[in-house]
């Protein structure tokens, strides 16, 4: 079933008090606000000398027999007019750019050697992630053991203290995913890459991604119902939610998911780390 989100004059504003959206308190003016911002307002929060802007898609932009990532590596972002999915993609951008770069890099490449009208397993898994995408750091390799073998209990409940710390945390970078939290307490699911240990998360996906090491095949992503993340969903107080709400699914017999990334002491390379439960 399509998504259909809520319109911006009723929407909940609550759920900006809630995680996700609560992390993007920064931006909180333009999701809020009574009137839809405007491409000149969010083209004025990029840097300076940024290669992309944003500029609202209409008739004669799409007249120009441009694929849309295309577009975007000749620098215009398309953003329809009073749209949820494409505001929260321009959030993103301004959040996340060099990782939303590495993204259509690779797009371009397989457009170029797929042609527009095909998609490549790459294609699949990148779509993937640049709509439902999200970033796990984790600590405890225990922890990543529960999530291969689909034991949200364990990892949510018995390691509760550890996302609380924020020794496991999650960011959210798929736009899809954000839009879908504006509706009060639906259940969230997302498509996970995991970074083990300390240092910079995204940016050891960024260069893994932009080295063409991860997200060859949509079956890399890691899914993760980030509605168990403690105080995430209203269920999180109740140890029962772990095993009765239906995002909470069992793992599908055969499934495997890789090596967990990682940043190796002193080095700005991201490795596949070599983790044991």
């Amino acid at each position: 079933m399509r998504h259909v989100a809520p319109t911006r004059e009723a929407f909940d504003r609550r759920v900006l008090a809630v995680p996700p959206l609560a992390h993007w308190q920064a931006y909180e003016p333009l999701i809020a606000a009574q009137a839809w911002p405007v491409t000149d307002e969010l083209n004025a929060l990029l840097p300076a000398g940024s290669s992309q802007h944003f500029v609202t898609q209409d008739k004669a932009l799409l007249d120009d027999g441009l694929h849309y990532e295309e577009r975007i590596a000749r620098g215009a972002v398309a953003t329809r007019p009073g749209n949820w999915h494409d505001l929260f993609n321009a959030l993103v951008w301004l959040r996340y750019p060099a990782l939303k770069r590495a993204l259509n890099a690779r797009q371009v490449e397989e457009i170029a050697r797929m042609g527009p009208r095909e998609r490549s397993r790459p294609q699949c898994a990148l779509t993937h992630f640049d709509e439902a995408g999200i970033i796990v750091t984790l600590r405890d390799p225990r922890m990543l053991a529960a999530w291969d073998r689909h034991d949200w209990h364990a990892l949510f409940w018995t390691h509760r203290e550890a996302w609380v710390r924020g020794d496991a945390r999650v960011e959210i970078f798929g736009h899809a995913l954000l839009e879908h939290a504006l509706t009060p307490d639906k259940l969230l699911v997302g498509k996970a890459l995991v970074v083990m240990g300390g240092g910079d998360a995204v940016e050891a996906c960024t260069r893994a991604i932009a080295g063409g090491g991860i997200l060859n095949d949509p079956q890399e992503l890691r899914p993760l119902p980030v509605s168990g993340v403690p105080g995430w969903h209203a269920g999180t107080a109740d140890e029962a939610f772990y095993t009765t709400a239906p995002c909470f699914q069992p793992i599908r017999a055969g499934r495997l998911y890789p090596a967990a990334l990682g940043a190796l002491p002193g080095s700005d390379e991201p490795v596949i780390a070599d983790v044991i439960a």
